[in-house]
């Protein structure tokens, strides 16, 4: 039995877990509001708020309920469009209909949602985070410029609001969220946590942005297991020699994490190129190592940070490097039952060089024609312990070791980067698809290797000698 929150009521469903949390809403709750458009998490007409209590308070994020089983949302409270109405219009509300931030209406409830998770979650408001935080969330009326409008014009309103003791009781009192919203944390406490059932089922769901996608149809007519019901952690920690990332740690929380920052601050904008906020909030780091994709970002990412994984399986335990994880295109490294319970990298030494890029069609909210991370030190002006990985070049996410091998001891010169790009184009095999030629893809992986090292040595190679 799935029991939550839904909007300011306690329900209880016995549907099966798999359901998807839009069909949840609008067919078995009549809450059409929440609208179907994409069945993809790329339009954001499915938007709604998802708030989970930790350390007796809810904390709330926005997600594409498309994506989402219902089977996540036992004890949390689900907030759809219905569940903001009050006797008048909130001040976003308001500000969308006088700005002209609406014109059809169909991904207007999207947005009211996102923008209302955006005000829950910043004490601090400015127009061009609350875009981000609107990112995912598509219009084909409007052009934009009345939801910028109204976005800045809810900014005014709640500034111009009386100092409150808090930020959550001034959102009640400016009428930008419910008065129920503040018995919630209560209600959740009343939710008993469910009894975790063995199976071995077909599906192991972690965020389900991907499995979703492709395999919908198929998961919602089976049974799953749920990284949710494992105790998986999604803490981000720092040990003495070794930073630890729950397998179920999300992207947002990884861009979040002040670990992370620490020794990667570029990190945080690169990753806000994956995907929109509310996929973000869903997609696990497990769930996209797991899904084998040549041009996975993080993937990637901890390709060339020597990660390892720790898998379980019951009380049996095992680990490998990432690079050993990956046999063939979407085979694993994996037996049929393991979850990838931690992943470790190494803390970066001083002198650590760190960068990371990205092409694709578009430059927000695409996956990757091709991909490429670089790591290394330096000591007396020479490249050590390198770390090079390129996605979207083979069938499978690819460690660069003869590169990697030519490069360690070297000086960064023009002369030998063009060397390492040569040795590169012999240790790629991609093919031509939709994302582009395979001679297009060597020239950008080419320009990728360039390119890091023009981001970390500006002032000391030229440019045009190098490109």
């Amino acid at each position: 039995m799935i029991e939550l929150i839904l909007n300011d009521q306690k329900i209880t469903t016995d549907l099966p877990p798999t359901t998807v949390l839009l069909d949840f809403l609008r067919r078995e709750n009549k809450l059409t509001g929440t609208k179907e458009g994409c069945r993809e998490g790329d339009c954001g007409a499915c938007t709604v708020l998802l708030g989970e209590l930790k350390n007796e308070k809810v904390f709330y994020k926005t997600i594409n309920s498309c994506l989402v089983p219902i089977g996540d949302i036992h004890a949390k409270h689900v907030v759809t469009i219905e569940g903001l109405n009050q006797i008048e219009l909130s001040p976003i509300q308001a500000a969308f209909v006088e700005e002209g931030g609406t014109q059809c209406g169909f991904c207007t409830p999207g947005f009211v949602i996102s923008m209302t998770g955006y005000f829950i979650n910043s004490v601090i408001q400015n127009v061009d985070d609350a875009i981000e935080a609107l990112g995912g969330n598509i219009c084909r009326c409007t052009g934009y410029t009345g939801i910028i409008r109204a976005t800045q014009k809810s900014i005014n309103v709640y500034e111009g609001l009386a100092p409150r003791k808090n930020h959550f009781d001034k959102l009640v009192t400016g009428k930008f969220i419910p008065e129920y919203f503040v018995s919630i944390a209560g209600e959740l406490k009343s939710i008993k946590t469910q009894k975790r059932i063995v199976r071995n089922n077909q599906f192991m769901i972690g965020g389900g942005t991907d499995l979703y996608v492709q395999q919908w149809k198929d998961i919602v007519q089976s049974s799953a297991d749920f990284i949710s019901q494992e105790n998986i952690s999604k803490e981000i920690l720092q040990t003495k020699n070794q930073i630890r990332i729950g397998g179920a740690a999300t992207v947002q929380d990884i861009i979040e994490s002040h670990v992370i920052y620490k020794h990667f601050p570029t990190l945080r904008n690169q990753l806000q190129l994956f995907g929109s906020l509310p996929i973000r909030n869903r997609a696990t780091i497990s769930g996209n190592l797991v899904n084998a994709s040549p041009i996975g970002d993080l993937t990637n990412i901890f390709m060339a940070l020597d990660a390892e994984l720790h898998l379980k399986n019951g009380k049996k335990k095992r680990s490998l490097f990432l690079h050993e994880f990956y046999k063939g295109y979407k085979r694993l490294n994996k037996k049929e039952n393991e979850i990838i319970e931690w992943i470790t990298i190494p803390i970066p030494p001083k002198k650590f060089y760190f960068n990371y890029e990205k092409v694709s069609k578009r430059t927000h909210l695409d996956i990757a024609s091709v991909n490429s991370t670089i790591a290394f030190t330096m000591s007396k002006n020479r490249i050590n312990c390198v770390g090079l990985s390129a996605g979207g070049v083979a069938p499978v996410p690819l460690c660069l070791n003869k590169t990697c091998e030519y490069l360690n001891g070297k000086k960064v010169t023009c002369e030998n980067i063009k060397s390492a790009a040569l040795i590169a184009m012999d240790e790629i095999s991609p093919i031509s698809d939709a994302r582009g030629s395979a001679e297009y893809k060597k020239l950008l992986l080419r320009q990728l290797i360039y390119s890091h090292f023009l981001m970390l040595f500006p002032k000391q190679l030229n440019a045009e000698e190098l490109l």
